[in-house]
């Protein structure tokens, strides 16, 4: 009798583990996923919305897969590349500050730091939106809820630039590795938003 609870905990270990496991494979192969999506520039946020359903899908033991997943990315695009258009000119506006600021301008330096930090929460309030996309929702509401978020969850929000940072990281020391971590990225931005509705 005791040998049996023995072996019926290690097996449910094993299983949990085995668990845990498969969903962060699926996470570095959700992120490769992403990473081609996103090759149309402007297509990054509905990638990272169609990731993000995919691993919703995964963690609640639902059946998908690639198939899904480019259905998402359709649906998901139509409204999310102006998301994607407006997200870039932010970029490039907040490089003009840095420019401006490494050419010793005045207030330069304050100036490139706001538009830093501004753009790194640009960054997690569209995680924050894609993480709770689904198709027919309007990006412009999910970016105003998500933008809320952002702000009254500042834990949250950090671990989502925690995310950020080792897919930086990845990028800087072994660049082909930053592309699978997307995955990972996006999957804290759902374990986040999952932390923020059962608080």
């Amino acid at each position: 009798m005791a040998q049996a609870r023995v072996r019926a905990r290690s097996t449910r270990r094993e299983s949990v583990f085995g668990e845990r496991f498969a969903v962060f494979a699926e996470c570095l192969l959700t992120g490769v996923w992403i990473a081609i999506a996103c090759l149309g520039v402007v297509t990054c946020p509905a990638a990272f919305a169609a990731g993000a359903r995919h691993l919703r899908r995964r963690t609640s033991h639902q059946e998908g897969g690639l198939r899904d997943f480019a259905a998402d990315f359709l649906a998901a695009v139509r409204g999310g590349w102006i998301v994607g258009l407006a997200g870039w000119a932010a970029a490039a506006a907040v490089r003009v500050d840095v420019l401006a600021s490494r050419a010793g301008l005045p207030g330069g330096p304050f100036v490139g730091a706001v538009g830093v930090f501004a753009l790194i929460g640009l960054v997690v309030t569209l995680l924050r939106a894609a993480a709770v996309w689904t198709p027919g929702s309007r990006w412009r509401a999910l970016l105003a809820d998500a933008g809320r978020r952002t702000v009254r969850d500042p834990a949250g929000s950090f671990l989502i630039v925690c995310g950020l940072a080792v897919v930086a990281l990845s990028a800087w020391f072994v660049p082909p590795l930053a592309v699978p971590v997307l995955g990972a990225a996006v999957a804290a931005a759902v374990a986040v938003e999952a932390r923020y509705r059962h608080r």
